[in-house]
């Protein structure tokens, strides 16, 4: 199994020379078996330019791919309004979400059309199919998938990717309780050989005035990685102000406390 990371970014894209290293794009990733259908979590700017090569590289040939959604905030969708695939008849796409079929795609609807973009979603040239994310475990082109709640502003989910004894967990949106940590993700990454975790903030910012804001930190995601037992933590979902040199800084940081920590980078695959 393969995953790749296509944005690593927060809230709004980041560009410049000073956000190199890590990349700009909004959350978006990749998950993925050998000569499998793709599964794609979340649609934020990463998408964009993973799409543009996936039509160079597919030529006219059929495309199959599901696009699994941790909540519907516009930094994880804003991305889906310029995915070439969603604009070709040769795609299908199964989305699924925490919503039932007629909300998501009502949901989705919503972002194109209108006076906001000039085509509207149901009549872009895929084919579509909208699922709702079942309970317990489930799975798609050969990786079982499961899910966990997450404290976030309208909610988000975690996702837990395995395949045969590895498994990651990506946790992108979440805010840590005010005392201790989130008992229900740590036992749900428990064992886990990655957790991708919220690094929007750092503790300074966290406690200046974004208590609420459904994000957390570098120092809270070390916590959480020690009580699961994980293999190693991946920080990630990153600040659109932190320029690479900060992230530097962050990681360095959680590295004396929890030696085995990564930055997500644009680009980036885990190879389980």
């Amino acid at each position: 199994m393969e995953f790749t990371f296509l944005g690593v970014r927060g809230s709004t894209p980041a560009s410049g020379n000073k956000f190199n290293k890590y990349g700009g794009h909004t959350s978006c990733s990749l998950v993925q078996l050998p000569d499998r259908e793709k599964i794609v979590v979340d649609t934020g700017t990463g998408i964009i330019g993973w799409g543009q090569d996936l039509k160079k590289n597919q030529g006219g040939r059929s495309l199959r791919l599901s696009i699994l959604f941790t909540h519907f905030h516009l930094d994880h969708l804003m991305g889906l309004l310029f995915f070439n695939p969603l604009f070709s008849p040769s795609t299908q796409i199964t989305f699924y979400s925490s919503l039932s079929p007629k909300s998501l795609e009502k949901c989705l609807s919503s972002l194109m059309g209108g006076r906001f973009f000039p085509v509207k979603f149901m009549e872009t040239s895929s084919k579509k199919i909208f699922r709702k994310i079942p309970p317990g475990r489930f799975r798609i082109a050969g990786i079982q998938i499961s899910h966990c709640p997450l404290n976030h502003p309208q909610g988000a989910l975690a996702f837990k990717f395995q395949d045969k004894y590895k498994s990651v967990i990506l946790a992108t949106d979440t805010e840590h309780p005010e005392n201790g940590i989130d008992d229900e993700l740590a036992a749900f990454a428990f064992g886990a050989d990655y957790l991708i975790y919220d690094a929007m903030l750092t503790p300074s910012e966290y406690k200046a005035g974004k208590k609420g804001w459904g994000h957390s930190t570098w120092e809270e995601g070390i916590k959480v990685a020690k009580k699961a037992e994980v293999g190693r933590l991946i920080l990630s979902h990153f600040n659109p102000v932190h320029k690479d040199r900060k992230i530097d800084q962050i990681l360095s940081q959680s590295k004396k406390k929890l030696p085995k920590t990564l930055a997500a980078k644009e680009g980036q695959k885990i190879i389980l």
